[in-house]
């Protein structure tokens, strides 16, 4: 008798693994999104095993919404940003095929839902414990009330909500008791009449009132309850309160470890003191604001060192009063003291001897320190992470020294004219770690810089080379070898092609954000090549390239594409533009020129509209842009051209 054996050749080694171990290598492709669906398309069982598992869902189209909730039915954790237009139809959808399964939803950069379809959505999902709907501008105190109801909710977005007023927070707060986390940033109809409700939950640790221009001195000292559990306050933006307010809102908020008053009243003695006694208080940013001498060597006083502090943009941060805090405060691991340009090498000095555990230091516009301070950095601060020398006098040296961090993954080199491919080499060599590069005009960069990083530093994710004459299409094909590649900018670099950008769109499939302005030679090549191969991009400026409507109808269909700006390129027709438009069913940002708006059909344009894209029309002539050094970037030539 014979019989029927399967051979080795036609066995599917997935038949041998358990559903436990198919869901660890899926977990191992979270990353990845496209091998995961390579993989479930494997085979019929992988279909089924990957659609149970799949717990976080990011829709491109709303349309399909009900078929993808259909495919995967265990969904927690659903993103609805990508999605701008999600009617109240959508969100009972929604409830119906999640239900208790949905711990949160993101509605931040969706609109035309009301509180009808959130009413249907936290009825439904009573289980839910995030929300964000920031940016809801036409939400109301009706959709507060609907999201009362959500008796488990811990946490709670409603930034630029500003038509919700005292009583919709109310509201939120009587019947949302378990809240975490309250997000108000720039409700500009709240007072401190919702103050007393929300500082009555007891589970509070979250509160962001940043914007809220409602609150002030007046309104705080009539508080008569503190927030034990609160971890964290945002007052940033608000004006109209000082130290005596602020004293009063967190009276007794004896487990306070984060506060930001940015761009708030100055910090003078008298605020630091009321902060003195908030021994557990780790992280402090007063970017923006008027600093007193005084307040400074008063928080140099504080009982316990503080571990993240902020300056940037403080106007009267001077070298005696920085040096005295940092001495005090030696546990510091991130420190931002962005344009405070009154500080020298005495300053630099200072910190790098007192707080060796810094990780991030941001020093851009630090214009009075000198090159030989940026060495220190190197010598003693070897854990950092993240430097920011925008704009400074660092030279090769600096970066040499720099070089020894070999933690660094984020170094950003904008606008320093002393650097060149010799320091850039040694990071190339030293720093395998990078994931962000930043050198926008920074001239002394060439191919051969470039070349090094991207040798050394497999890992680069972000870098910008913008507005730089000597970078050629040597320096995108060797970014083309970092496969994890998500942002580049490149525009006004007058001698790359598509040759380059093709060779990018290739290697680099991660590919998000890309910026070519004012790149003359890029053309319809690259447009399709990009098309064909960076199914992620979700954000394009096309501004003065080569590009006509063929390169842009190639990308209108990429089905992630949400963002694109399309000033001045001289091959586009009404025609073509309008192609495009109506092809972009995710598009959610378009910037065009105002002498389009009349050749285009308002009915499309307000078709368009009406599906969530938000339509920026620009009038703006044809600009010539000029470096720091004088050179000039001229239409369709290089700058050596006569």
């Amino acid at each position: 008798m014979k019989t029927n054996k399967k051979t080795t050749s036609n066995c599917n080694p997935f038949d041998f693994l358990t559903e436990e171990i198919i869901f660890t290598i899926l977990d191992y492709l979270n990353d990845d999104p496209f091998s995961k669906k390579s993989l479930s398309l494997t085979c019929k069982a992988l279909y089924s095993i990957e659609s149970h598992h799949r717990k976080t869902l990011k829709p491109l189209r709303a349309e399909l919404l009900s078929r993808t909730l259909h495919r995967y039915p265990h969904i927690e954790h659903l993103d609805m940003t990508l999605c701008p237009r999600i009617e109240d139809s959508m969100l009972n959808v929604v409830s119906l095929a999640c239900k208790d399964a949905l711990c949160s939803i993101n509605l931040s950069r969706s609109r035309f839902f009301t509180n009808i379809g959130l009413s249907s959505l936290v009825s439904s999902c009573f289980n839910l414990v995030e929300i964000d709907l920031s940016n809801g501008v036409e939400l109301n105190d009706l959709a507060a009330a609907a999201i009362a109801e959500a008796k488990n909710l811990e946490k709670l977005w409603l930034s630029r909500c500003k038509l919700i007023t005292d009583m919709g927070i109310g509201c939120v707060a009587v019947g949302c008791r378990k809240l975490r986390l309250i997000c108000l940033k720039w409700c500009l109809k709240i007072t401190e009449k919702c103050l007393p409700s929300i500082l009555q939950l007891q589970h509070l640790e979250d509160l962001v009132l940043e914007g809220c221009l409602g609150i002030d001195d007046d309104a705080l000292s009539t508080l008569q309850q503190s927030c034990k559990s609160l971890k964290t306050l945002n007052m940033s933006n608000c004006h109209n309160h000082s130290h005596v307010g602020l004293s009063s809102l967190i009276n007794g908020a004896e487990n306070l470890r984060e506060l930001t008053l940015a761009y708030g009243p100055a910090i003078t003695e008298d605020l630091a003191k009321c902060l003195h006694t908030f021994s557990g208080l780790r992280s402090v940013k007063f970017d923006g604001c008027l600093v007193k001498c005084s307040g400074v060597r008063a928080i140099g006083r504080w009982p316990r060192s503080l571990k993240e502090l902020s300056f940037s943009k403080c106007s009267g941060v001077e070298d005696d009063s920085l040096s005295f805090l940092v001495r005090a405060h030696k546990e510091l691991t991130k420190l931002d003291i962005t344009c405070c340009r009154k500080i020298t090498y005495d300053s630099v000095d200072s910190i790098t001897s007192s707080c060796r555990s810094l990780t991030s230091v941001r020093m851009e516009s630090c214009s009075l320190v000198p090159k030989e301070a940026f060495v220190l950095f190197g010598q003693r601060c070897e854990l950092i992470e993240e430097l920011d020398v925008t704009d400074t006098k660092i030279d090769d040296e600096g970066l040499k020294s720099i070089s020894r961090c070999s933690k660094l993954s984020s170094l950003k080199l904008g606008i320093c004219l002393n650097i060149t491919d010799d320091g850039l080499k040694h990071i190339g060599s030293s720093c395998s770690k990078l994931k962000e590069l930043d050198l926008y005009r920074s001239l002394g960069i060439t191919d051969e810089g470039i070349a090094a990083v991207t040798f050394g530093c497999p890992e680069l994710e972000i870098i910008n080379i913008a507005y730089n004459d000597k970078i050629t299409d040597s320096s995108l094909i060797s970014l083309s070898r970092c496969s994890r590649l998500r942002v580049l900018e490149i525009r006004g670099c007058p001698h790359v092609s598509s040759k380059g950008l093709s060779a990018i769109a290739v290697g680099c499939r991660q590919l998000a954000v890309l910026d070519i302005k004012k790149c003359f030679n890029i053309n319809d090549n690259a447009m399709l090549q990009l098309a064909q191969f960076s199914q992620s991009l979700k954000q394009i400026n096309l501004s003065y390239c080569s590009v006509t409507d063929v390169g842009l109808l190639a990308l209108a269909s990429m089905n992630r594409l949400r963002n694109i700006t399309v000033l001045h390129l001289r091959g586009l027709t009404p025609n073509g533009l309008a192609a495009a438009l109506l092809t972009c069913r995710g598009i959610t940002k378009v910037k065009l020129h105002a002498s389009f708006k009349p050749l285009l059909p308002k009915s499309l344009l307000d078709y368009i509209e009406a599906h969530g894209c938000v339509l920026h029309w620009r009038d703006k002539a044809f600009q010539v842009e000029m470096d720091p050094k004088g050179w000039k970037l001229h239409f369709g030539k290089s700058p050596e051209a006569p």
